[in-house]
């Protein structure tokens, strides 16, 4: 007897707080989620200052963070700069997701700590299949849950 899977039942559930102020950037990652089946919380924030706030309500603590560098009152550098020099939250994976290809963006977030950069690209396909490695990959670790 064969027996098939679908892929999110392979995969742990995640928790993401998604920091992005396009709406339009934020309906494409939802739209992507829903294309793919899968169920993940998605906890969303317009900007950094937004997302620190979430962070201090215990329910609100993701699994995985995905922002933009790019958006108003605190940025994402400032924002990644913020949670890493936070006890309770540093070990939370932040994945960059921007259009910024700027080297000095690139070099600062490794530096500052983050899990993974990676381009935003222009059309679809080659969005949704960037968001669904990322999301497998990410559902297939061992990630501390508080």
């Amino acid at each position: 007897m064969l027996l098939i899977l679908k892929t999110d039942e392979l995969l742990k559930y995640l928790k993401i707080l998604l920091i992005e102020d396009d709406a339009i950037e934020v309906m494409k990652f939802k739209r992507v989620l829903s294309n793919l089946g899968l169920n993940y919380t998605i906890i969303e924030a317009n900007n950094g200052e937004e997302a620190l706030n979430l962070l201090n309500i215990k329910d609100q603590i993701p699994n995985l963070i995905l922002l933009d560098l790019n958006m108003p009152r605190i940025d994402g550098i400032e924002f990644l700069s913020n949670l890493k020099k936070n006890d309770k939250l540093k070990h939370i994976p932040a994945v960059v997701l921007t259009t910024s290809n700027n080297f000095k963006d690139l070099k600062k977030c490794y530096e500052i700590g983050i899990a993974g950069y990676i381009l935003k690209p222009l059309k679809y396909e080659e969005y949704r299949t960037k968001i669904e490695n990322l999301l497998t990959y990410w559902s297939m670790n061992e990630l501390i849950i508080k």
